[in-house]
């Protein structure tokens, strides 16, 4: 369906007021700016402003982008013959190969990923959302193999490919300080995919063949 004006309009305010707020939070820092002064330079009241972000750290990691379903959801929309461990990879390199904005891989970023890391609130956002992702993904693999609450192995590749995805952006966050570019971070990137796969197993790499 095609979007509508007002939904049209609301995206657009989003996006907008999102952009005022990292671009104030790069300058000054995210701590030094109140959600008043966000609300005035985007030209919208702060009521506005919590109608689309329930708390300041959302300005930056927006829910509908930063989410906790994030590799659940690569997993949920796996072709048939893909496996669990296979959707999240191919996932990654392709978001790689298009330069996607989720995984910084875009000028300028370098400036706001230093913002994220000065600001303790955001760095502790950032850890908890790695673990409600590597948890949704548990659950989404105990689910799908039918295997039993006490059983450990969904956790376990879950929290493998958990610890895959945060050294991707560990890695992209440890190149974009270096002063690295865009180009070079991917190319470093697909060369980490690249290795952890042939480290990976078989037996995690073969979990959760989706069937049908």
């Amino acid at each position: 369906m095609t979007e509508g004006l007002r939904e049209r309009k609301k995206r657009q305010t989003r996006k907008r007021i999102s952009e005022v707020a990292v671009g104030l939070f790069v300058e000054r820092g995210f701590e030094h700016v109140t959600i008043a002064e966000v609300a005035e330079a985007a030209e919208v009241s702060v009521n506005t402003v919590y109608n689309y972000f329930q708390a300041k750290e959302d300005l930056v990691l927006p829910p509908d982008q930063a989410s906790p379903e994030r590799l659940a959801d690569m997993v949920r929309q796996r072709a048939r013959g893909e496996s669990a461990a296979g959707a999240v990879l191919s996932t990654l390199r392709d978001e790689v190969h298009r330069r996607d904005r989720s995984l910084g891989l875009t000028a300028g970023f370098g400036r706001v990923y230093a913002m994220m890391r000065a600001a303790p609130t955001l760095t502790a956002r950032l850890e908890e959302l790695g673990q409600q992702m590597t948890d949704a993904l548990a659950l989404v693999l105990a689910e799908e193999t039918g295997t039993g609450p006490d059983d450990p192995l969904p956790r376990v590749v879950a929290a493998q490919l958990g610890a895959l995805h945060a050294l991707i952006f560990a890695e992209i966050g440890r190149l974009t300080s270096a002063g690295a570019g865009p180009d070079a971070i991917a190319a470093a990137v697909l060369r980490l995919l690249d290795v952890s796969e042939d480290l990976l197993g078989e037996r995690l790499l073969g979990f959760a063949v989706r069937e049908e």
